[in-house]
């Protein structure tokens, strides 16, 4: 968190349960670096993350652009009535990756209605999510293009 009498952002809630909600993410590094209503951009470091001729491995940009998808869903869904999951990720590699990553991805906010109304009527929604992974000096390594859901929580029945 930034401040002791602060409360925890959306970021601070994603990287708190990154380790438990999907652990390998966390032990490459990807961390949740901005997430708010209708955007996110995560990072991993390029260290531990390297393949057998020096850049990082695929799955790793796979990875920390993947993650988006759910991070987006925090910040701009009613949590306790929804929860995402990623029906398909493509990527498209553009350039090696030999430093550290950032990937960032965007809903408007009449898609985010959209998505919302949809699965509060049926229950669930799709949603496309395109993402651009850049290393730091700005050259994008790759883009992905996630098709997402957003699903209602089941009610129990008594």
């Amino acid at each position: 968190m930034t401040g002791t009498n602060e409360s925890p952002t959306f970021a601070d809630m994603i990287n708190g349960t990154l380790e438990l909600v999907i652990p390998i993410a966390h032990t490459m590094g990807v961390e949740a670096v901005e997430v708010r209503r209708g955007f996110a951009a995560t990072t991993v470091p390029a260290e531990g993350n390297g393949n057998h001729f020096g850049v990082m491995y695929s799955g790793v940009l796979f990875t920390v652009a993947e993650i988006l998808g759910g991070a987006i869903a925090v910040a701009s869904f009613d949590n306790s009535r929804f929860y995402p999951l990623v029906k398909d990720l493509q990527i498209t590699f553009k350039r090696p990756a030999k430093t550290e990553v950032r990937a960032e991805a965007s809903l408007d906010d009449a898609e985010i209605e959209r998505i919302a109304e949809q699965a509060a009527a049926d229950g669930k929604s799709d949603f496309v999510l395109d993402a651009t992974i850049t290393d730091t000096g700005g050259t994008v390594v790759a883009t992905t293009r996630g098709l997402y859901q957003l699903r209602a929580h089941r009610k129990q029945e008594n």
